[in-house]
């Protein structure tokens, strides 16, 4: 279970994703509905744009660990929500989960945002759901701040990290 490898078979077609995570300290998997039968990573991809996950700007695969510190200080100012995660974290989340880059990312938990944040610094597609109205409302003020917290260069080094 090293991880890391692009669609067997459809390497050239699909250079930038992966079919697992690369394996870092343990042989973690990522769990997803079976493909459909007769179907291969590669057919999937094509079809329905998903199926692995998108490798890093540098070529190198998505790892299973990403090192991760606390929400920093000024995201906390932005969105005082009890489980914020930072930014550097989730940008790269959300770069990997769209393997061609196409398609919309649903938050069913949406919090303050911070993944949409993210989204919208990476010019993706995200939709938030948030059932608890003070959280709605912290989402509503907080994600274009979150989403320019950092310039294109310091975006670029946290998903190349």
């Amino acid at each position: 279970m090293r991880g890391g490898d692009r669609p067997k078979n459809h390497e050239d077609e699909f250079p930038d994703v992966c079919s697992m995570p690369r394996g870092c300290c343990e042989p973690w998997g990522i769990f997803r509905k079976s493909l459909p039968p007769k179907m291969k990573v590669g057919d999937c991809l094509r079809e329905f744009q998903t199926g692995g996950l998108r490798r890093r700007p540098n070529g190198k695969p998505f790892e299973d660990i990403i090192e991760s510190t606390r929400t920093p200080k000024n995201e906390r100012l932005i969105a005082d929500h009890p489980s914020l995660k930072p930014q550097s974290f989730l940008r790269e989340l959300v770069h990997a989960v769209l393997p061609l880059g196409v398609g919309i990312i649903a938050d069913p938990f949406m919090g303050s945002g911070s993944t949409v944040a993210a989204a919208e610094a990476l010019d993706l597609k995200c939709v938030g759901v948030e059932r608890h109205k003070a959280y709605y409302e912290l989402a509503q003020q907080a994600v274009m701040p979150l989403s320019l917290l950092y310039n294109a260069q310091e975006q670029t080094n946290l998903v190349d990290a």
